[in-house]
């Protein structure tokens, strides 16, 4: 169980990344807390690099740069973990997945060990991680440097890797979606390991729940329409609609539970 203090920190950076930006007056309300007591988690919080104090408030790091991979992980985690149940739903058992970086896929690779006798192909540690565990399951993991900080490989030698193979299906999250419907990550590698995935599998599946949807991103790389699933957490907003259904990709909306059962 988390303590109050980092769980006002999850949903501090959660609210920051869903507007930009929070004043200092805006969250103290919010938490129903003195400013003072705010100041002094936003300030832990900007001391690890994960928000940067503006005048009145805090918004995200500089847009070139991503958060830090445990950061990400408590960020929309019940958005994660329903995209990951509708993820563990559409894929069979007994077929050869290639799984691309971020937090999300690694919620998707772990709804997936329940599956049985699958094939992985990734460029991430901790989607290799979490089916190591499962005997059914066969792993084969790029090669290169390990970018540590965010648990992958990325560049020339994913794509070169990812190349070598033709899987079944291909899953990958992303750092935003432009307002043109444009792709984005925070380094060219990141884009080079996506579009690889994509072009070396029969069925391409975004995942990436509808913050993305705006959020700024530097490397172009693909477009919203270009995989054949896009897996979210609720309704396409409308300025991006028409564009999707344009593009005639299939829509998979996980919606929670309760809203099933009715």
């Amino acid at each position: 169980m988390l303590k109050i203090a980092d769980e006002r920190q999850v949903r501090i950076l959660e609210m920051v990344r869903e507007e930009g930006f929070a004043s200092i007056e805006h969250l103290a309300a919010h938490f129903e807390v003195t400013t003072q007591t705010i100041r002094r988690v936003v300030n832990r919080l900007c001391d690890q690099g994960l928000l940067r104090r503006i005048h009145g408030g805090v918004s995200l790091p500089v847009p070139d740069q991503n958060l830090a991979y445990q950061s990400r992980q408590g960020l929309n985690l019940d958005a994660k973990r329903r995209i990951a149940r509708a993820v563990f739903d559409f894929i069979p058992d007994d077929v050869s997945l290639m799984i691309g970086l971020g937090t999300t896929p690694e919620y998707v690779a772990r709804a997936l060990t329940g599956r049985r006798d699958l094939r992985i192909i990734t460029n991430s540690l901790s989607v290799a991680a979490a089916f190591a565990p499962n005997p059914d399951v066969e792993i084969t993991f790029a090669g290169g440097t390990l970018r540590a900080r965010d648990r992958d490989i990325i560049g020339d030698a994913a794509a070169r890797f990812f190349a070598q193979y033709k899987a079944d299906f291909g899953i990958f999250g992303v750092g935003g979606i432009d307002e043109d419907g444009s792709l984005l990550d925070f380094y060219s590698g990141e884009v080079e390991a996506r579009q690889a995935i994509a072009a070396n599998s029969r069925a391409s599946l975004l995942v990436a729940d509808v913050s993305k949807f705006g959020r700024n991103a530097t490397v172009r790389g693909g477009h919203i329409t270009d995989p054949h699933h896009f897996f979210t957490d609720k309704p396409i907003p409308p300025a991006f609609r028409g564009m999707i259904e344009q593009g005639g990709n299939e829509v998979h909306v996980a919606i929670e539970s309760n809203e099933r059962a009715a």
